[in-house]
């Protein structure tokens, strides 16, 4: 089962790093992220923080813009194009095909993070005290060494980002260690992003097991709002709203995803806010990230199963 989950999911990554839609949306993230520096330098003595604040808000919007798209086409690009039937004539259930699209997603999200956060990282190391020179010089290595394995072993070429991803925020993470407060909100930012995708990705493959990607797209999208505002709904005053509004403001904190718990301020990501930790709250939200995604999972999968695909 495991074997065929992963195989499954080995190649959503493929069709999912061959979509144009998902080159475009890496150059916009790589865009924003070289934008900041020209915001930065409006900032005088800020600029540091105005590079990282920026770079992890466009980490997280793009993120979750890529997992809108995947999680509202995958499914349905495969009964349009009928490959869904010759994967599903073999010993495949129905549950290990949707564990699969899953899965291929976040890996996919997975690598799209750590690119965005690498090329914000290599930005914040100018400011935390790196040269120039060092700075584009491992960025053109970073860049013309895959290239040339991709193109030296074209076999491995589309599974070749993962590694490099991985290499690349460890080495843009190394360089920026001189704007330690910076470099924690990025890498914090990252993997509470990554957590959130996972959640919205989930929602998105709910929607897709039963609906049109326009209408999955629309639903993620109002949950991933509604998400975002869910302890605001949950405190909404009486006086104001009236008490039927108040009790479907507390009805939708509950039903739905606290996405807020993904956007900390500032202060918790540094360290700086008091009797707080970010390893316990990324620990709590990494919690709360399996156990909604484990429980969309397990809809969905059970909606796929009943749903009549001819």
């Amino acid at each position: 089962m495991v074997r065929r989950v992963w195989v499954l999911a080995l190649n959503m990554y493929r069709e999912a790093v061959r979509a144009r839609i998902l080159l475009g949306l890496l150059g916009l993230a790589v865009a924003t992220a070289l934008y900041s520096i020209a915001v930065g330098e409006f900032a005088l003595k800020n600029a540091p923080r105005v590079v990282a604040d920026l770079g992890a808000a466009s980490i997280s919007l793009y993120a979750i813009a890529v997992a809108i798209v995947l999680g509202a086409t995958s499914l349905y690009r495969e009964l349009e194009q009928k490959t869904i039937f010759p994967v599903l004539a073999r010993p495949t259930r129905r549950a290990e095909y949707v564990a699969g699209k899953y899965a291929g997603t976040v890996l996919t999200l997975a690598v799209f993070i750590a690119f965005d956060a690498a090329t914000v990282l290599l930005i914040l190391s100018h400011h935390g005290g790196r040269s120039l020179g060092l700075i584009i010089g491992t960025a053109v290595v970073l860049i013309v060494v895959p290239l040339i394995i991709a193109w030296r072993w074209r076999a491995i070429r589309t599974f070749l980002p993962i590694p490099w991803a991985l290499t690349a925020l460890v080495v843009a993470a190394f360089l920026a260690s001189g704007a330690v407060d910076d470099r924690r909100v990025v890498l914090g930012a990252s993997a509470l992003a990554f957590l959130e995708v996972t959640i919205v990705t989930g929602i998105a493959t709910l929607f897709s097991a039963f609906s049109s990607p326009f209408l999955t797209a629309i639903f993620t999208i109002s949950v991933f709002i509604v998400g975002r505002e869910s302890d605001t709904l949950g405190r909404l005053p009486v006086r104001v709203f009236g008490e039927a509004i108040k009790r479907i403001g507390v009805a939708l904190s509950v039903v739905v995803p606290n996405l807020g718990l993904y956007v900390p301020p500032r202060s918790l990501l540094t360290g700086e806010a008091p009797g707080s930790s970010l390893v316990a709250y990324l620990g709590l939200a990494g919690v709360q990230a399996v156990g909604w995604s484990v429980g969309l999972f397990l809809v969905s999968a059970w909606i796929f199963e009943r749903r009549d695909l001819l």
